[in-house]
């Protein structure tokens, strides 16, 4: 088995399952380490035992490598095959299994932790009919937000990565990347972006990342000039809460949920069903709510790592959970549908 692949699948398990981010990097880092070698030397160096001083490379990583070179799946490899077997959800079967795309992803250019190409291969393995790229905003520089000048230069990347140019990635075509954004709705109600560029993506994702806190009135007001802005599509994690994880927790923000969710329906503008375990947002209640309003739904993963793309199953198991149609799931539909939609 190829050395490389083996470390890097071994990696998307871990992040599949939420494993520490030290332990993913680990594997991360040692495909990286050995990528640059011919398989030939990598083979021989883990045989001769040279590979162990390597740097990046640590005592299981290097048991990984040996067992590739010598021709079988490492033992470890094996294991997390058979756990990843089971699904990440134990329901919402039917909604799963409709849903043909992901419109909330990030990756190295931002917070997430992996180079677009990566991401992609990652959502063709899963069988994903397209992707949206949306990092970061300018706005939110903790987690390295795109300058408009950054965002015109990764267009160019996503173009060539759908035109299977020289930097098209590890990819064979079967998954559209779709350029997009998670823009800040600024606490003006006014996007962080330059107008032109979004005219210039498949997606816009608003969400709110800052003052959480703030009043009903104030919040309502600010979550309401997002959904009015042309550009917006997608109403991303609308209550801003954390459940649970290492950031620990955070209540979700108070707005006028009905006022909301009424902008929403009228505005074309779909909420967000996010399916990070941390999030669970919209909570149950106002995903019932947001349904009576007449909104369409987005089931996204919110993914800053490869493996974190299957997390649309614990979307999927939440929105069958209150009753959803996969008609009304946006991310159900084809490509073409999808983005006559959102050009509309």
């Amino acid at each position: 088995m190829d050395a490389v692949a083996a470390l890097n699948e071994i990696a998307f398990w871990l992040e599949r399952g939420r494993a520490a981010t030290f332990k993913v990097q680990a594997f991360r880092k040692a495909a990286a380490a050995i990528s640059a070698l011919p398989p030939d030397e990598v083979a021989a160096r883990a045989r001769n035992g040279r590979l162990k001083s390597m740097k990046g490379i640590g005592d299981r990583t290097f048991q990984v490598i040996r067992q590739a070179v010598d021709g079988s799946v490492p033992d470890y490899l094996a294991d997390l095959r058979e756990k990843g077997a089971q699904p990440l959800a134990a329901g919402g079967a039917t909604v799963r299994n409709a849903l043909r795309g992901d419109l909330h992803s990030h990756s190295e250019w931002s917070d997430g932790g992996s180079p677009i190409e990566v991401m992609v291969a990652a959502a063709e393995v899963l069988g994903r009919e397209y992707l949206a790229l949306t990092d970061h905003s300018p706005n939110l520089t903790i987690a390295n937000g795109l300058s408009a000048e950054r965002l015109a230069n990764q267009l160019e990347v996503v173009a060539a990565i759908n035109s299977g140019g020289k930097d098209g990635g590890p990819h064979d075509g079967t998954v559209r990347l779709l350029a997009g954004i998670e823009v800040d709705i600024l606490e003006s109600g006014e996007l962080d972006q330059d107008p032109e560029l979004l005219d210039r993506l498949d997606i816009v994702v608003a969400s709110v990342h800052s003052k959480l806190r703030a009043d009903r009135k104030t919040m309502t007001a600010r979550m309401l000039g997002g959904i009015l802005a042309p550009h917006t599509n997608v109403l991303g994690h609308c209550t801003g809460r954390l459940v649970e994880g290492s950031r620990g927790t955070r209540p979700q923000s108070e707005f006028d949920a009905k006022e909301i969710f009424a902008a929403c329906a009228e505005n074309n503008v779909a909420v967000e069903i996010n399916s990070r375990p941390e999030r669970q947002d919209p909570p149950d209640e106002l995903i019932k709510l947001a349904l009576e309003a007449g909104c369409l739904f987005s089931i996204d993963s919110d993914a800053h790592a490869p493996g974190q793309l299957d997390f649309l199953q614990y979307g999927a198991e939440r929105a069958e959970r209150n009753d959803v149609p996969p008609e009304r799931i946006i991310t159900t539909w084809t490509v073409d549908k999808l983005l006559d939609w959102a050009a509309s």
